[in-house]
């Protein structure tokens, strides 16, 4: 069966569907995490770097660039914003597909809304269709594509291209060869973030302006191969270990939509240690010892938790963002892994330094068979004393099983936006993107 055109017929539906209350409730929530994460990320590099780079390639047109506040053209807001919400690492995640769908999904999506002048209602329409085709997509490749790939820069090319479709009213068929176009336009390589370096957040910039591209070359009449996905030198097969587990994702496409069940970032790093930060958070709670009281932390994950993130000498910030031992010893000594975790201070801070070595982090088999469906870890904590203390996190918080409330996404986007576009200004944004008809605009950045 050829995926492709059911996916796209999926997609076009949501031109004119009507969105059920609690799917409208989804989307803008999937919105306002968006922001969350595109704010601080604004202020930073690579988005920064990039923006200058571009100054003369902006374009004209409506689309916002957050990053600077000026308007221009599609292609350009996508890029700059898919990059820039990437950055903090406080984006959604979809655990099924191990793929952080609202970077380039959202990012091309509004970038798009706001160039053809639609309203608030046509981009949530937009983002449930870009968020389930690219779920879906995950869902086929995964796990093997992970072992090589970085999903959110190639499936969320997907998302991107799906969403920008719905905007520019294409039809089923237009819609196929935009997910066809795209799926060759899909890249970054999971080596990208396993050293340092910024050219991770690029890849959601990158899938969301590839995206937007193959939408509004489809809209024209640009085709594409239709058995890219499935074919046996197609996206499946060039990136995964088949061509693709396509029954399973198809047959659960809509059931439930996937924006329904996303994952909210509760913790600012990479979400294959929140389980590791949640148990160690609940048992310092529980039994009230002090970090200097630890002699060991011992964490049993999944793969990813050992290959990507034990990285006992993390220096630089995108490495510690990276780092078990790092956020681990910054939970035991501070409560919380934020935004301020990562501050020039704290990545040289002595105590987090004496504390890394006593982290350990190995493969544990329950954790690994569990995976993708549950993102567990089991802890152990070893104190001086003797005593120690033993937790398996079974989730996190902030996935479906355990999710953060409307109030808590609602701290979560305050605590994110104000210090970059001040207190008022962000209440403002916050309620216009929970009840809002029309879409949001500019919002100046704060002097640095």
């Amino acid at each position: 069966m050829n995926p492709l055109p059911v996916l796209a017929a999926h997609a076009a539906s949501w031109r004119a569907a009507p969105l059920p209350p609690e799917v409208e409730h989804a989307a803008r929530r999937a919105l306002i995490d968006w922001f969350a994460a595109l704010l601080p990320g604004c202020r930073l590099p690579p988005a920064t770097l990039m923006a200058k780079a571009l100054r003369e390639a902006r374009g004209l047109g409506e689309a916002v660039c957050y990053v600077d506040g000026a308007k221009g053209a599609l292609r350009h807001a996508a890029l700059l914003n898919g990059t820039a919400s990437h950055t903090v690492e406080f984006d959604d995640i979809w655990r099924w597909g191990v793929y952080h769908p609202g970077c380039p999904t959202v990012a091309a999506a509004l970038a798009a809304a706001q160039a053809r002048g639609r309203d608030m209602a046509a981009l949530l329409r937009a983002l449930v269709a870009g968020y389930e085709v690219s779920c879906r997509i995950a869902q086929a490749v995964q796990p093997s594509h992970y072992d090589f790939w970085h999903t959110t820069g190639t499936v969320g090319t997907f998302g991107a291209a799906a969403a920008v479709a719905v905007l520019y009213d294409c039809d089923a068929t237009q819609t196929a060869h935009a997910l066809a176009t795209a799926a060759t336009l899909a890249g970054g390589l999971q080596q990208a973030f396993r050293g340092d370096g910024m050219s991770k957040p690029l890849h959601p910039g990158h899938a969301a302006e590839a995206g937007a591209l193959a939408a509004m070359a489809a809209a024209e009449g640009m085709t594409g191969a239709l058995d890219v996905l499935h074919g046996p030198a197609g996206f499946a097969a060039a990136t995964s270990e088949d061509t693709g587990k396509w029954e399973k994702p198809l047959a659960l496409l809509g059931k439930p939509l996937a924006i329904t069940e996303m994952t909210v970032k509760n913790h600012g790093c990479c979400g294959h240690i929140f389980a590791a930060l949640d148990a160690v958070r609940d048992m310092q709670r529980a039994e009230g010892f002090a970090a200097g009281d630890v002699e060991a932390v011992e964490v049993g994950g999944y793969a990813a938790t050992k290959n990507v993130c034990d990285r006992p000498a993390a220096r630089t910030e995108q490495e510690c963002r990276f780092s078990t031992q790092f956020t681990v010893a910054t939970m035991l000594l501070h409560g919380a892994v934020r935004l301020d975790a990562f501050a020039e201070a704290r990545l040289a801070d002595p105590a987090i330094r004496a504390l890394m070595p006593r982290v350990s982090v190995h493969l544990d088999p329950e954790c690994e068979a569990a995976f993708p469906a549950q993102r567990s870890a089991k802890v152990t904590i070893r104190l001086r004393d003797g005593r120690a203390f033993f937790r398996h996190q079974p989730t996190r918080k902030g996935d479906p099983d355990a999710p953060l409330s409307d109030a808590e996404l609602d701290e979560k986007f305050m605590e994110l936006a104000a210090p970059v576009v001040g207190e008022a200004p962000a209440r403002a944004l916050l309620a216009q993107l929970w009840r809002g008809a029309a879409l949001p605009g500019v919002v100046p950045l704060l002097p640095a």
